[in-house]
């Protein structure tokens, strides 16, 4: 009967853990921060009526408000080499893998905290062996004596969680935690997709810049033969050569500045698709090839609030900081471990399977703490401040996400009427430089005239593929800030 004896102990600290996980937990419950009462992201212009129904135009395309961002929202752009791009950074990007891995982590800590629900059992084996050696008299030796004692035994503890604080509190945290790196890891998808698609555009724009550059320089170089031969016949002076050569000097200054922001941007991408610049280049991509989306999906602010990555990264901290409340209250309180072990032992090994008694205890400690010099308070005291930091963090996550959007949003509304005026301005200088072109030939005007006209219509075409990369870029940019679509990618499961 009396080896019975553990098993039942076990059998009695088994039901009283049921019974205990019951208990309600000290500490606040978290309740989730309510959504914004706000329906729109600027106090003018608002991009509909909050029904999920209307839509307005902004920069060029209709924001269909309400509507859900799809995962892979750069196929919208219509560029296939941008696709291409964008599966070799997802495949092979070291962020995301370290995001992964942190995420792993994080969900293991989950296992630890829950092993405080259940009981924990060990096993012990060991060997000891003791002797004397006694001296003889006259010299004579005694043998020595010797004996070995071999033991092998079992243990069992558990610390009830009377007060849901020591491990239900601790559990709710880390789940807490492993929820919050699983936004960060969200919020590394969304960083390297939107940097993905800016830094192909800045390849795409600065080889559009590039291209305007060259055909300016080359239409200098045709201005410098013009006026030189002008100035061999006598029909120009040398002032005008002079000022020719000056303006081909000017604009060749232009084109290592272009050039060093276009290899900074290879070398990027490089890097985002997880490459040396020496093992992968860049595709040259074609700003034309780049299709600003007739329609803009934009969340309401309501809905921005489930949806962005980096909020609900801070939602989930401040769930963590709850539990840990709980956690340091429960410090305050008694804490309850029961312990039990069985232990035989014999002079031989055989012997511990033979029919010898078997040595057994079973404890119980009620630990109540009674004087910590205030420390325990001050720790509960220090949870709640930081729950209170954590919440002020939190509504401050959420207003930089509205101003971010109400920022995209005029933007590509301003981004459409420069669009606008720099192709007008474009047409009207190249029709000018047509005109002063013929007319300098026919020794109408002189060559300050055609420069003027070449400057004009350089810095138009210029004004103009920079206003069209603006406005992709401010583009990217919305669909950033409205989350871009993670929930809807494979990386949410």
């Amino acid at each position: 009967m009396r080896r019975a004896l553990p098993a039942a102990v076990l059998a009695a600290m088994l039901a009283a853990v049921t019974v205990l996980l019951s208990a309600c937990a000290v500490g606040p419950d978290f309740v989730p921060p309510p959504p914004p009462a706000v329906r729109t992201y600027d106090t003018g212009a608002p991009p509909g009526d909050g029904t999920g129904k209307a839509a307005a135009v902004s920069g060029g395309a209709r924001t269909a408000v309400g509507a859900d961002v799809p995962a892979q929202w750069w196929q919208l752009f219509r560029a296939p080499a941008l696709d291409q791009t964008l599966r070799l950074a997802l495949a092979d990007n070291p962020t995301l893998e370290a995001a992964n891995a942190t995420l792993a982590a994080a969900r293991e800590a989950i296992i630890v905290a829950r092993a405080g629900f259940l009981p924990q059992l060990g096993a012990s084996a060991g060997v000891q062996r003791s002797g004397t050696s006694l001296g003889g008299s006259a010299g004579a030796a005694v043998p020595a004596r010797d004996s070995s004692l071999y033991s092998v035994g079992l243990t069992a503890g558990y610390s009830f969680d009377a007060f849901g604080g020591a491990t239900r509190r601790l559990v709710e945290q880390q789940r807490s935690l492993a929820e919050e790196q699983r936004y960060q890891l969200a919020a590394a998808y969304l960083s390297l997709t939107g940097n993905v698609v800016s830094e192909v555009l800045t390849i795409a724009s600065t080889r559009a810049q590039l291209s305007a550059t060259q055909d300016l320089l080359a239409d200098d170089q045709k201005n410098l033969d013009l006026t030189q031969r002008e100035f061999e016949v006598g029909a120009a002076a040398r002032t005008d050569v002079l000022t020719a050569q000056s303006q081909l000097a000017s604009d060749q200054t232009e084109l290592p500045s272009l050039q060093q922001q276009l290899a900074q941007a290879r070398h990027a991408l490089a890097i985002l698709v997880g490459k040396a610049p020496a093992e992968w280049s860049a595709p040259d991509y074609e700003l034309q090839r780049f299709t600003l989306p007739s329609s803009l999906p934009l969340s309401l602010p309501s809905a921005l609030v489930r949806q962005r990555p980096d909020i609900l990264a801070s939602e989930a901290q401040l769930h963590a900081d709850s539990a840990a409340v709980g956690i340091a209250v429960a410090q305050e309180y008694p804490s309850i471990t029961l312990s039990a072990d069985l232990t035989r032992e014999g002079l031989g090994a055989a012997d511990l399977f033979q029919g010898m008694d078997a040595l057994w205890d079973v404890g119980g400690a009620l630990t109540q703490p009674l004087f910590r010099g205030g420390a325990l308070r001050a720790q509960t005291r220090a949870a709640r401040d930081t729950l209170r930091a954590q919440a002020a963090d939190y509504r401050e996550v959420v207003l930089t996400a509205f101003g971010q959007v109400a920022d995209d949003l005029r933007a590509l509304e301003h981004d459409a009427d420069r669009v606008g005026a720099y192709q007008r301005s474009l047409a009207a200088a190249r029709e000018s430089l047509v005109l002063q072109r013929a007319s300098y030939a026919a020794g109408k005007t002189s060559v300050l005239q055609l420069i003027d006209a070449e400057r004009s219509y350089s810095q138009a075409l210029l004004g103009s593929v920079g206003a069209s990369s603006q406005q992709l870029q401010d583009a990217v940019q919305l669909f950033v800030a409205l989350g871009g679509g993670w929930w809807n990618s494979p990386i949410a499961h």
